[in-house]
């Protein structure tokens, strides 16, 4: 199924900025590219994802607008590189959208869901790196039990943590199912889909190294947009969320919440103006429309003079 852009009309409000160059570095299916091109005649687009499968739809929805659009497979990290051999022209703006999309979420092959049985994998570029079942194999208890608090919250991380190794050593996590049986048995209690999506968000975030992914791309964007450029960013938990907020927005401010872009009273600190002293969040009609938009956290940063 193709990937419902999650607020589209708040990233639209933010990101259009006039013509140039736009990065969309989580491309997906094309769900907010295709409306911002069609909604900024002057726009060019370079459009980047780990995941080929997303990369190639994209660029197919996208081929309409002919030599306006670049695609390039590649991770945050190796986006500079992408955009160094483009020219390295000054972005207007910037999109990251951090979601997992309904293309991973519902391809079995990729685990990315307890809800359907598949080989217990997780990663978004499947040509790259160990699946989740062969880390837990060979990671310490420590690390995994890290992962788990920071990246999940989850109580009981270390025992959970135990278990997860020695059964991956066994051979005995196989598939989602068996790691959600698992969590089960170690957490006891009754059957709860929260509890296994921590779990399964924490092992993504872990074997993806998003972290660290997405601090390169924060400690990159500054050299990278124009003057008055706008970078828009889409976080599902709470983790992402402060480190954006950390990297973009500084010393946390008091501020009223808004869904429209309008100039802040206090003066930029650092590179950037902050357009959303209040993270911007889904409307009930739109969650009740894509549930899997409701824990959408939205905040956008113009780039001050340099």
């Amino acid at each position: 199924m193709r990937h419902e852009p999650v607020l589209l009309a708040e990233v639209l409000g933010f990101l259009r900025n006039g013509p140039g160059l736009y990065l969309d570095a989580t491309l997906g299916d094309g769900g907010h590219a295709e409306p911002l091109l069609e909604s900024e005649p002057g726009a060019r687009l370079l459009g980047t994802d780990r995941d080929r499968e997303a990369l190639a739809g994209a660029g197919a929805r996208l081929a309409r607008f002919g030599d306006r659009v670049t695609t390039v497979h590649a991770t945050f990290r190796e986006v500079p590189a992408a955009h160094g051999r483009l020219g390295g022209e000054p972005l207007a703006g910037a999109l990251l959208d951090l979601g997992v999309s309904s293309r991973q979420i519902d391809d079995p092959a990729r685990g990315m869901s307890f809800q359907r049985e598949g080989p217990l994998d997780l990663r978004m570029d499947p040509s790259r790196g160990l699946g989740a079942g062969e880390r837990l194999a060979t990671a310490a208890e420590e690390e995994i039990a890290a992962v788990l608090r920071e990246h999940g919250d989850l109580p009981g991380a270390r025992r959970l943590a135990r278990a997860l190794h020695d059964a991956a050593r066994r051979g005995e996590l196989p598939t989602t199912r068996a790691l959600a049986a698992t969590i089960d048995r170690v957490l006891g209690g009754r059957p709860h889909p929260r509890r296994y999506a921590r779990v399964f968000q924490a092992l993504r975030i872990w074997v993806n190294g998003e972290d660290e992914e997405l601090e390169a791309m924060l400690n990159w964007l500054p050299e990278a947009m124009r003057p008055g450029g706008v970078v828009v960013t889409l976080a599902y938990h709470s983790g992402e969320d402060r480190r954006i907020k950390h990297a973009l927005r500084g010393p946390a401010r008091a501020g009223t919440p808004r869904r429209l872009p309008e100039p802040s009273p206090q003066p930029p600190e650092g590179p950037w103006h902050e357009l959303t002293r209040k993270v911007v969040t889904p409307s009930h009609d739109e969650t009740a429309a894509n549930p899997r938009a409701r824990s959408a956290r939205l905040r956008a940063f113009r780039r001050v003079s340099r």
